[in-house]
């Protein structure tokens, strides 16, 4: 395995909002490269509609669960040629190195592949490294593909429409690495590494898919040793002013030395080289607790002459920073920085998990969702709405305003209802759609990590000690809740993320269920 610091991505990168807003599907994790999780153009599920949203179809994938990890987070693409015609179609990756195309409006099977090769992984998979496609695969809708990073490292495009292997597959990451949501910009593919799973080294690896018959892999490695994990739910995001975003774990932080562990880092697109940093003046204590930056996502988005990025992590910290100098001149001075959660700092079940999202609304205000595991802590702010109690978890909505001096900052909106472990949220016609996971998210007995050696004790104890998963809806603008699933699902979601398109909702679970919520269908229409 290689281990040089940098390498060298061989094309510019561009981005623009609009370029994503024309995907009528839900093409990547959290919609878009930026991460925002906003479906700029669904109508049919609005705050009029919502309230009357069903299950429309449950399909149970041929996948065997995998040291928790089932499916991927779906993704969708519209309008796909198909052998029974044009299809709008939706597409999971499995714990079984498998990728699954169904009917979007049906949930039947279009396709199934298996992927990958026959190597044998080092050691028995478990909660932290399953040793299986973990990485939610990112669609190119222009070439037709849709691109899945098997198991062992490799590198797949697969036609959108039959599931035939149209580009690699191509060695991209070290074998049974962790890696996490695949993006797309340019015909490079982007995924982030954590945990030191199959002896990989945590940072940002990128493939240049144009050239076929000459796939080049590119490394941004982001600590010497196997620290620094980026494992928040979406990787990294791509901002539109040209750079790569993402959040790293625990580690040793030393920029002259190339370490940036417990920081928001941003990369040039042609180099993979760090541009900016933003460290907190706590890094070390982050560090020192097990309080992971990494354990979340960014979120890029515009906001009048800003760019900006929000980010969260363990720790329960929320903050805001311009996109275009993370952390001002000396690297430390964020626009915002406040903690939401975890007061006992405790390293599992509390904080700011996932990923954050963004939408805005017509009259152009800006509001950015947290999701949080636990209760709140003491030092959050006081929110104008809230909805109860929620000792559990919640979901935290925040307005973009003007601080001091006219620059950007956030100002509390809204808490929601009690929780269970929320999943980064999605949002649609002005609905914030939810999910609480149910999943029982400890990791330890006592002072040991729940698995011994190479016998893990962690998969069947946590899914015992879990709860059903349910699917909310709130108002984006106040956090009342206008539509709950109930029991549709009868287990819990691990690590997952939504998807939504032409009026539905999908959702998987543990079981290798996949699930659509959407509109009943009219009288004499299917």
């Amino acid at each position: 395995m290689r281990r040089y610091r940098l390498a060298v991505v061989t094309a510019a990168l561009f981005l623009t909002v609009s370029a994503w807003g024309q995907n009528r599907g839900w093409p990547t994790f959290g919609h878009d490269a930026a991460r925002d999780g906003w479906a700029r153009h669904e109508t049919k599920l609005n705050l009029h509609t919502v309230g009357q949203m069903t299950l429309l179809w449950r399909t149970v994938v041929k996948n065997k669960p995998l040291a928790l990890a089932a499916l991927t987070a779906p993704v969708v693409a519209d309008g796909v040629e198909t052998r029974a015609g044009r299809r709008d179609v939706v597409y999971v990756g499995g714990s079984s190195d498998n990728v699954t195309a169904l009917n979007a409006a049906t949930g039947k099977t279009i396709w199934r592949r298996k992927i990958g090769g026959s190597l044998k992984a080092p050691q028995a998979p478990f909660w932290l490294c399953p040793n299986n496609l973990n990485a939610t695969p990112v669609i190119a809708r222009r070439r037709g593909l849709i691109f899945v990073l098997s198991a062992t490292g490799e590198l797949y495009g697969l036609s959108l429409g039959t599931g035939r292997t149209r580009f690699g597959p191509a060695p991209m990451t070290p074998p049974f690495a962790k890696t996490w949501s695949l993006n797309y910009r340019d015909g490079i593919v982007y995924t982030t590494i954590s945990q030191g799973c199959g002896g990989a080294i945590s940072g940002i690896y990128a493939m240049n898919t144009r050239h076929p018959r000459r796939p080049a892999t590119q490394e941004l490695l982001v600590q010497h040793g196997f620290g620094a994990g980026i494992w928040g739910r979406a990787g990294a995001a791509i901002g539109a002013n040209g750079r790569i975003f993402a959040e790293t774990g625990d580690g040793d932080f030393d920029p002259a030395q190339g370490d940036y562990g417990s920081a928001v880092i941003a990369a040039a697109p042609g180099s993979l080289r760090v541009k900016d940093y933003y460290a907190p003046l706590n890094h070390s204590m982050l560090t020192t607790y097990d309080l992971d930056l990494g354990a979340s996502s960014p979120v890029w988005f515009p906001w009048r002459n800003y760019d900006l990025v929000a980010a969260g992590g363990k720790a329960g910290y929320l903050y805001l920073l311009n996109a275009d100098a993370l952390g001002a001149k000396d690297h430390h001075t964020p626009l915002y920085v406040r903690q939401l959660a975890n007061d006992p700092r405790a390293f599992e079940r509390l904080g700011i998990w996932g990923g954050l999202s963004e939408w805005m609304d017509p009259d152009g205000r800006a509001y950015v969702y947290v999701p949080i595991w636990g209760p709140a802590s003491k030092h959050a702010p006081a929110f104008p709405i809230t909805h109860g109690a929620h000792p559990d978890g919640s979901l935290m909505a925040f307005e973009v305003a003007r601080g001091a001096g006219g620059a950007p900052t956030f100002r509390p909106a809204w808490v929601s209802r009690d929780m269970s472990v929320p999943d980064p949220v999605a949002i649609a016609g002005g609905v914030v759609f939810a999910l609480s996971t149910g999943e029982d998210t400890q990791q330890t007995v006592g002072s040991e990590v729940m698995y011994t050696g190479q016998k893990t004790l962690s998969n069947a104890q946590r899914a015992q000690a879990s709860r059903r998963a349910e699917l909310f809806a709130f108002d984006a603008h106040t956090g009342k809740t206008l539509y709950r699933s109930g029991d549709a699902i009868p287990t819990f979601t691990h690590f997952s993320g939504l998807a939504v398109a032409d009026g539905e909702v999908f959702v998987v679970d543990h079981n290798s269920a996949i699930y659509a919520f959407g509109l009943p269908a009219k009288k004499g229409k299917h």
